[in-house]
This record gives structure tokens, C-alpha cells and sequence, in this order.
């Protein structure tokens, strides 16, 4: 039995937003469990990937049979509070951009969701809004 690899899958998607956000300009980003004193006024973007529902896309066994996973990539952007929404709608945009109805590496990307702004951002101090896209992977057993 060949069962999908998840750490595989979560590095096609944090590589993508890493590469991303690394350039011009660069953008902190944290992924589930990492530990981050973010710098005041400044924006940076935080990547939480769960995984979800699984379905039976043929009727094998452990072998010779195929799954469907399912899960959700939950951007949260930040940036300072009190100047506007421009510049983490800007963020928003290019995160949409790279994941928006992509297939990277086997992972199949949905349209995405969002920038949606959050009326309590976590943590205090900051604009939040929020990019989610549920993605497929197939399993090959």
C-alpha cells in the first residue's frame, strides 16, 4: 500500500507560499506550530493546512485502488491597523494568483476565497483578512 504522503503535500503547498512571499518585497510567513513575535506595523502571513474528508474513487482494496483527500489552506494576512486595507489586499491578491484553480505537484487547487476581512483579528493590533482554498490530492494504493 502506497498511501499518500501528507508532509509531501502540505511542502507543495507552504514551498509555493514561501517562494512567493519571499520576494519583493519579502513577507514573513508561519506555518501550524511555529513560534513568531511579529514586528509592529509590519504585515506578515500565517498558513495553517489541514487536511479533511477522503472518498473512495474506485472500489479496490489496499491495492489498485485510488482515494480522493480533501483539505483546506487557511491564509491569514496582516498588516498594520489604521492605514487602509490596500496594502494587505495587495498580499491577498498575489497569494490568490498562486493558488487560484492551480495544479502544483499532484495537489489540485479550487478557486479560492477571500481576501475576507475579519472583524477580531487574532492576535489584537493588526488588519486581518483571510484567503482560503480547499484542495485534492488523488491516493494511490
Amino acid at each position: 500500500m502506497a498511501a499518500a504522503d501528507l508532509n509531501a503535500i502540505r511542502a507543495t503547498i507552504e514551498g509555493r507560499l514561501a517562494t512567493e512571499l519571499a520576494g519583493d518585497p519579502a513577507i514573513p510567513v508561519v506555518f501550524h506550530n511555529m513560534a513568531y513575535e511579529p514586528t509592529p506595523q509590519a504585515s506578515w502571513v500565517q498558513c495553517l493546512v489541514s487536511f479533511g474528508a477522503s472518498e473512495y474513487l474506485s472500489q479496490g482494496l489496499t491495492t489498485d485502488s485510488q482515494n480522493r483527500l480533501i483539505g483546506i489552506v487557511t491564509i491569514n494576512i496582516f498588516s498594520a491597523k489604521g492605514v487602509g486595507s490596500g496594502a494587505n489586499y495587495i498580499i491577498g491578491k498575489r497569494i490568490r494568483d498562486l493558488y487560484n484553480r492551480v495544479i502544483a505537484s499532484g495537489v489540485f487547487f479550487d478557486a479560492a476565497t477571500g481576501p475576507e476581512a475579519l472583524a477580531s483579528p487574532s492576535p489584537e493590533g493588526y488588519f486581518q483578512t483571510q484567503v482560503r482554498v480547499t484542495f485534492e490530492s488523488i491516493e494511490e494504493l
